[in-house]
């Protein structure tokens, strides 16, 4: 069997899942911005004198953490035990999340020179990071049935 004859036998066009991965998404998203915004506006807020490749670095990391957090809080609240839940959390949707945070701080370097929060490139870097993991959480959905909500 050829990869163009597996490729074609995967079903895109499900809208259930492709809703379901987005809500999926949008959760990730939520978490990966609470970190990786608040770690760019203390810095821009504070005026430390940090490289923009150190601050987006340090954002990316805490967009992971904060959306590792959020994620095991969602699936403890559908009565999931603290330990399967987090290892849901760090286990499922990373490439995901690591996906969005790199799309997401290269939009920034790429309109504002990075480490800049300005009332127009927040909506562009929520959209490029929603995009980015979208696909690959659909595919995920659809082939293996696994979400990380």
């Amino acid at each position: 069997m050829t990869a163009e004859s597996l490729v074609s036998k995967f079903d895109w066009k499900c809208k259930h899942t492709w809703r379901r991965s987005a809500n999926n998404t949008k959760w990730c998203l939520i978490g990966c911005s609470i970190g990786d915004f608040g770690t760019i506006a203390y810095f821009q807020y504070t005026g430390i004198p940090w490289s923009t490749m150190s601050i987006m670095f340090l954002a990316i990391c805490n967009g992971l953490i904060t959306s590792i957090i959020l994620e095991t809080i969602i699936l403890i609240r559908q009565n999931i035990i603290f330990m399967s839940a987090l290892k849901t959390a760090l286990g499922m949707s990373f490439i995901s999340m690591i996906s969005m945070e790199a799309a997401m701080n290269l939009t920034d370097v790429l309109l504002t020179g990075g480490a800049k929060l300005t009332w127009w490139v927040v909506p562009i870097m929520l959209l490029v990071g929603f995009l980015t993991p979208w696909p690959y959480n659909y595919w995920r959905l659809k082939k293996y049935n696994q979400a990380c909500h």
